[in-house]
C-alpha cells in the first residue's frame, strides 16, 4: 500500500512523499526499506535520524525531515490499526465440527462456529456464531459461549461457565475450576463445595495458563472489556469492573471486588475481601492489604499511597548514613548503643 492509502485507513496526516510504498511493519530498530515504524515513546525518539524505515508513525511535534511520515496524536494506536492493515485477522478453525471432536447430546453449535480437532463439549451447553473452538480445548456442561470468541488449544471451561462476545481465550486457561475453600475440624479440613459459576463479559482478553476459579456462592465475574496477562490467578467470588489491565502473576484473593478501570501491574498480590475503587492504579510486586479510594495510585509491600510509599523509600534509602550520625551524637553526649544495630 503506499502511504496514501495507510493514512486514508487509519485517519492519520501523511507528510512527504505520499506515494511511498509500504510492504511491512516492523520495530524501529529494526526496520528496514519498505517497512513502517512508529514512535509513542519519547526515549526512542533517537532512531528517527537513523532507522532504515521507508516511514515512521510519530506525534505531530517530532521532527523528522528524512523520511516520509504519518501524523497523529496516537501514534501507537494508529501502527496498531496499520498492523491490522497488513496482518487481517484469519479464521483458524473452518465453519463446523471436526471428525475427531465429541459434541455431548443437548449440546447446541451454531453452523457458522468451528469446532477443531479433538474437542469435547458437554451436555447442554451452547457455541454461538461465528466462535472458534481449537484443538483439544475442553468445554464442560452447561456453558454457554456468546459470538465471535475464540479459544485456543488446551483451554478447560468448566460446568457452568457463561462467557459473552467476542472473548479471546489463549492455550491453558482453565475457568471454572472450584475456588479454594475449607473449613477446619478437629478431624482436618473439610471442603467447601463450590456451587457458583465464572462469568466473562464480552471483549475480554484472557493470557496463557491464567486461572479463575467458580465462585462458591454466585459468580465470579470479569467486567467487559478487561485484559489479562498470562499466569494470572483469580479466585471464588472476584468481582472486577469493565476494562481493566491485570498484568502477568497477579494473583487475587477470594470476594475482592475491582472497580472499572483498575490496573495491577505484574506479580500485585490482594488480599480477600477488600475492594478497589475505580481508576486505582497499583504498582508492580505490591501487596494490597486493605480497600483503596477510587482514583488513588498505590505502591510498596506492604502497599500504600504511591506518594507516601516514595518518602519512605527515600527513606531507608538513607538509613545507614542515619545510623552513624545517631552513633556519633550518642558518642557525644556520652551514650554508648550496639553498634550492630540491634
Amino acid at each position: 500500500m503506499t502511504l496514501a492509502e495507510i493514512a486514508r485507513q487509519v485517519g492519520a496526516t501523511p507528510q512527504g512523499n505520499a506515494q511511498t510504498e509500504i510492504s511491512d511493519v516492523a520495530p524501529i530498530e529494526r526496520a528496514v526499506f519498505g517497512q513502517i515504524s512508529f514512535v509513542a515513546n519519547a526515549k526512542y525518539n533517537r532512531h528517527v535520524e537513523t532507522t532504515s524505515a521507508s516511514a515512521l508513525v510519530l506525534l505531530p511535534d517530532v521532527p523528522c525531515s528524512r523520511i516520509p511520515t504519518l501524523r497523529h496524536l496516537n501514534p501507537y494506536l494508529t501502527f496498531a490499526k496499520i498492523i491490522d492493515l497488513f496482518y487481517p485477522e484469519e479464521r483458524r478453525v473452518p465453519a463446523g465440527v471436526h471428525p475427531s471432536a465429541i459434541v455431548d447430546s443437548g449440546a447446541t453449535v451454531d453452523p457458522s462456529a468451528g469446532i477443531g480437532p479433538m474437542v469435547h463439549i458437554g451436555t447442554g451447553s451452547r457455541i454461538g456464531r461465528d466462535s472458534q473452538i481449537m484443538a483439544s480445548a475442553f468445554v464442560g456442561g452447561d456453558v454457554r459461549i456468546g459470538e465471535r470468541c475464540l479459544i485456543y488449544p488446551g483451554v478447560r471451561i468448566l460446568d457452568d461457565t457463561i462467557i459473552g462476545n467476542d472473548v479471546i481465550i489463549h492455550p491453558g486457561v482453565v475457568i471454572g475450576s472450584d475456588g479454594f475453600g475449607f473449613a477446619r475440624t478437629d478431624r482436618g479440613m473439610h471442603k467447601i463445595k463450590q456451587v457458583g459459576w465464572a462469568e466473562i463479559q464480552d471483549n475480554v482478553e484472557i493470557g496463557a495458563n491464567t486461572t479463575i476459579d467458580r465462585g462458591a456462592l454466585g459468580p465470579t465475574v470479569i467486567g467487559a472489556g478487561t485484559k489479562i496477562d498470562n499466569l494470572v490467578q483469580i479466585a471464588h467470588n472476584v468481582e472486577m469492573g469493565k476494562n481493566c489491565i491485570i498484568v502477568s502473576q497477579v494473583g487475587i484473593s477470594g470476594s475482592t471486588k475491582l472497580g472499572d478501570g483498575v490496573v495491577l501491574a505484574g506479580q500485585v498480590g490482594l488480599v480477600g475481601h477488600i475492594e478497589l475503587g475505580s481508576g486505582v492504579q497499583v504498582g508492580a510486586q505490591s501487596g494490597v492489604s486493605r480497600s483503596i479510594p477510587s482514583g488513588e495510585s498505590w505502591f510498596g509491600y506492604p502497599a500504600r499511597e504511591i506518594h507516601q510509599s516514595r518518602r519512605i523509600v527515600a527513606v531507608q534509602d538513607r538509613l545507614p548514613d542515619l545510623w552513624k550520625r545517631l552513633l556519633r551524637l550518642e558518642k557525644k553526649v556520652g551514650v554508648t548503643s550496639d553498634e550492630s544495630g540491634e
